[in-house]
């Protein structure tokens, strides 16, 4: 059964993912010539890098996320549908998705990246990824669930199972987890959980990596290292988790640590989606394409920000950094382009470094900037606003706002709720 999607005339670019690269390119084709289909998996694009503040009840979910079809209520070329992709036909130009099929003339992949579990089965199923904001209320639930479990427990080796938290990965995202974690730990507990020995309450940072926030200065590393042990953070570099049971964790030289909460950031491999041969997959199975974004040997369709492995490029062999900037540059390069009449006036991408930067708690962050590196409060406020200025609709930047400035003036939040989901018709049926 085909979509409904009225026919136009006008040649149809389906845009698979509404992430930064797939909304960006949508909202810059707006009121262009051709008729854009946006699909996604959700009904809303949803800010990534805070995530991590939903998951410990900094910010509620509705105040990162927007509604796709309130961005695009007044673009008449853009239609929204909201779908699970099922598998690509390349040669007959078609998209199967759990509601039927599309035919498109371009389509671009746009489907981001999801948490690297390596092969371990027993890992993906036992630890708590945070890719998405239901995963990141998933953390937030179990966390405070633990929390309130532990009141009643008086075995103290049983309390610490559900006390202790692990976090595996040193990138940007553990980093940031694990300060958060820290700050609940020093600002939260002793007020919200009087009866609970805080003090007890051990955090990890376990690194394969010898230095932290790998792709940024050494200085940064370094700095990051001293925040998160100033906040007590027991941080593990030059060790990789080999293994956890749901009550140890196993690093690769046979250490053992006691938790039930393992939260896994150690790495990101790109999904794949059916249909697409394997010669055309390079490193993280990432989509090799060329320095016009298009697919290697498939004219028309193209793939852009984490799911894209340019090639071409010396200055980026291994391909371009996965964050946000790489996804909105491409993004912004690939509709100039298809705007052009002829392809002999389009332009290959070329990456523009903006910098890096990761906040560890309050006052404290680093930040890279292609000429300055800097750290401590400044580079904290330069996080939150470059944060808040990214963040789409007025709205969420007003609730952003307030929700930092009462946390960082109370040293309190607001948000520390668990809520389950119910059961759906059909599981009632």
């Amino acid at each position: 059964m085909a979509f409904n999607i009225p026919e136009t005339g006008q040649e149809r670019i389906v845009i698979i993912g509404a992430g930064f690269a797939g909304l960006k390119l949508a909202r810059s084709l707006v009121r262009s010539d051709f008729q854009i289909v946006l699909i996604d998996r959700n009904n809303y694009h949803q800010f990534q890098p805070l995530f991590y503040q939903v998951a410990m009840a900094g910010l509620e979910p509705s105040s990162i996320s927007f509604p796709l079809r309130k961005i695009f209520q007044k673009a008449q070329n853009v239609l929204i549908r909201y779908a699970e992709i099922e598998r690509i036909d390349l040669e007959g130009n078609r998209v199967y998705a759990d509601l039927g099929y599309l035919n498109f003339d371009k389509l671009v992949i746009c489907t981001g990246a999801t948490t690297n579990f390596y092969g371990n089965e027993a890992i993906e199923e036992l630890t708590l990824p945070m890719k998405s904001i239901s995963e990141a209320l998933g953390l937030r639930n179990a966390i405070l669930t633990d929390y309130e479990r532990a009141l009643s427990i008086r075995d103290f080796d049983e309390r610490q199972e559900l006390i202790d938290i692990v976090v595996v990965g040193g990138g940007a995202t553990g980093v940031e987890v694990a300060g958060a974690l820290a700050e609940m730990k020093k600002y939260i507990l002793p007020k919200d959980y009087r009866e609970l020995p805080y003090g007890e309450v051990d955090i990890y940072l376990v690194h394969a990596g010898s230095q932290l926030l790998p792709g940024m200065s050494e200085n940064a590393s370094v700095n990051s290292l001293k925040y998160l042990r100033d906040l007590g953070v027991k941080v593990i570099l030059n060790k990789r988790v080999q293994s956890f049971d749901g009550d140890y964790v196993t690093t690769n030289d046979g250490e053992k640590i006691r938790c039930g909460k393992v939260i896994w950031a150690a790495g990101i491999v790109c999904p794949v989606l059916q249909g697409f041969p394997t010669e055309i997959l390079g490193r993280g199975r990432r989509i090799r394409v060329n320095r016009h974004l298009e697919v290697i040997d498939r004219q028309d369709i193209f793939a852009l920000g984490d799911a894209a492995l340019v090639e071409g490029d010396p200055a980026y062999p291994d391909g371009h950094p996965q964050v946000a900037q790489t996804a909105i540059q491409m993004a912004k390069l690939l509709s100039r382009n298809l705007k052009k009449s002829a392809r002999s006036q389009w332009k290959p991408f070329a990456y523009k470094d903006l910098g890096a930067m990761a906040t560890i708690g309050r006052n404290r962050a680093v930040v890279d900037l292609p000429r300055v590196k800097f750290k401590g409060f400044f580079a904290w406020v330069v996080w939150l606003t470059v944060h808040l200025f990214s963040l789409l609709g007025v709205r969420n930047k007003v609730i952003v706002f307030l929700n930092w400035m009462w946390n960082y003036l109370t040293y309190d939040q607001s948000l520390r709720l668990i809520i389950r989901p119910g059961k759906t018709r059909k599981e009632k049926q």
